[in-house]
């Protein structure tokens, strides 16, 4: 694939960045993308490595090799047919993916491995570009109704499926726009939402409407859906956050940080964020606990809302700078990562555990905390290293325990995991289904807080599963 000797005469090299100064006056996307000649180096070095283990890396099991060389050779419209035949949505994961295929890329054994997620991105851009990504209208109609539950990406994928396989599709979304965790959760300044507007725009074409403001459990009730519809596939997301139980917890400044980047979002977009507290980061002190990719959206936000200082913390010690290859290759590595939003004022603080926050008149002035020993694996206090920090905003990152299960879940009388998740299988004749008849889940309800592209991967089995329940057999594919 690609070019022979591709790897040996080019070096690796990635979209940059606009300056920190510039980018954080405001929220729209900063990547610098690569030029044609760029991205057809970038795709020559795809090589013939024998085993392609970026494909085990990739969840929804894009055919990378191929891409990468039909780019290389200049076969733009060929190469999104691939992209498309295993991802729905590849400007969205282009964007927002931490790219597990790079860390299972063979040249990755010498930290060069191939820009998979930039040339995906490119692809799907350019396609739009050109028009060449058009509506895929069914040819025929089963007469089946299917209601989608939740309009991710993991409800968004499945719709979309069940839609072109010629099933009528409703998908319903309890906020007021269609995108779950993608238009709500991750900042504007990492993927624009006319991204998503333009991704509806194609599935309402194909047949699939979509019903926003329309919150089953509450002014829908799933009994209805039960009736009215010949399958239902529940794709909400894990959204009961991890709450961090210690004094001071409901003092005025502590608040989770999905409600902080939401309202951010809902601004942007000019929607009106009802009777709730404002949040904003302007002028004050915050800190954010937790070191993952909510932790460190929260810090690009409040970058860009004017915070006086921004801290992360994390619990977790130190990751090291550089994976062991030898150990984890082509597994997904622990090791040091920093976001675009690192490089815009923040300081990193690992091994630190929260005790207490403080105030005066109910608002939060102090956060207390203490250094921890993980010598021996697990986390112990460091006699003598209590500290405080002074803080006006905390924001909890701390991940998602499980989806919310009052109301629509316990009303629809599903069966749970050991974790809370949704139970349902992923294989096998009953793949996907819940404990109720003709009722489906994937995404983050069923397998826990995850990523995107396992959310589409999901999605996209679900509808195979959903699609072989109504008809006896599926001709949709079940990657």
């Amino acid at each position: 694939m690609g070019k022979s000797t591709g790897f040996k005469e080019f070096q690796r090299h990635d979209r940059s960045y606009k300056p920190a100064a510039e980018r954080i006056t405001g929220y729209a996307e900063f990547t610098v993308p690569l030029t044609d000649a760029e991205l057809r180096d970038q795709g020559a070095r795809c090589m013939d490595c024998g085993i392609p283990y970026c494909h085990s890396g990739c969840p929804v099991n894009n055919i990378i090799p191929e891409w990468n060389d039909l780019v290389y050779s200049g076969d733009w419209q060929a190469a999104i047919r691939v992209l498309h035949s295993t991802n729905n949505f590849p400007e969205f994961t282009g964007r927002v993916c931490p790219a597990p295929c790079e860390a299972a890329c063979t040249l990755n054994l010498t930290d060069e491995p191939v820009t998979i997620k930039t040339i995906e991105c490119a692809i799907v851009d350019r396609a739009w570009e050109q028009g060449w990504i058009e509506p895929q209208v069914p040819k025929r109609l089963t007469g089946k109704r299917v209601a989608v539950v939740g309009a991710g990406p993991a409800g968004m994928a499945c719709a979309q499926q069940l839609a072109r396989a010629g099933h009528s599709v409703v998908v319903f979304e309890k906020n007021a726009k269609i995108g779950g965790l993608l238009r709500y959760g991750i900042p504007d300044f990492k993927m624009s939402k006319a991204l998503l507007d333009r991704r509806m725009s194609q599935m309402q074409a194909e047949g699939v409407e979509f019903r926003p403001n329309s919150h089953v459990g509450y002014n829908v009730l799933p009994e209805r859906l039960l009736e009215r519809f010949d399958a239902i596939a529940l794709t909400g997301g894990s959204e009961l956050p991890r709450d961090l139980p210690v004094a001071g917890r409901d003092l005025n400044g502590v608040h989770f940080a999905m409600d902080f980047l939401t309202q951010q979002n809902r601004r942007n977009s000019g929607e009106a964020l009802g009777e709730v507290k404002e949040l904003l980061a302007t002028g004050k002190h915050v800190i954010v606990i937790g070191g993952g990719d909510t932790g460190a959206d929260c810090v690009g936000t409040s970058a860009r809302q004017g915070a006086a200082s921004i801290t992360q913390m994390e619990i977790m010690p130190c990751p090291p700078e550089k994976e062991n290859k030898a150990l984890t290759w082509p597994d997904w590595p622990l090791k040091m990562r920093s976001s675009s939003s690192h490089g815009e004022g923040c300081v990193r603080d690992w091994a630190v555990g929260t005790k207490a926050f403080e105030g005066k008149d109910g608002q939060l002035t102090t956060l207390k905390a203490v250094r921890m020993d993980w010598s021996d694996g697990s986390p112990k206090e460091i006699k003598g290293s209590a500290f405080e920090l002074k803080a006006d905003l905390v924001l909890l990152a701390m991940g998602f325990v499980s989806p919310v299960h009052e109301s629509m879940l316990n009303d629809f009388g599903v069966e749970y995991d050991g974790r809370g998740n949704v139970l349902a299988p992923t294989d096998g004749t009953g793949a996907y289904r819940t404990s109720i008849d003709k009722l489906f889940t994937a995404g983050d309800m069923r397998r826990g807080q995850s990523l995107v592209v396992w959310a589409i991967r999901e999605g996209r089995q679900c509808a195979h599963a959903v699609d072989e329940y109504l008809m006896g057999s599926s001709e949709l594919p079940r990657q």
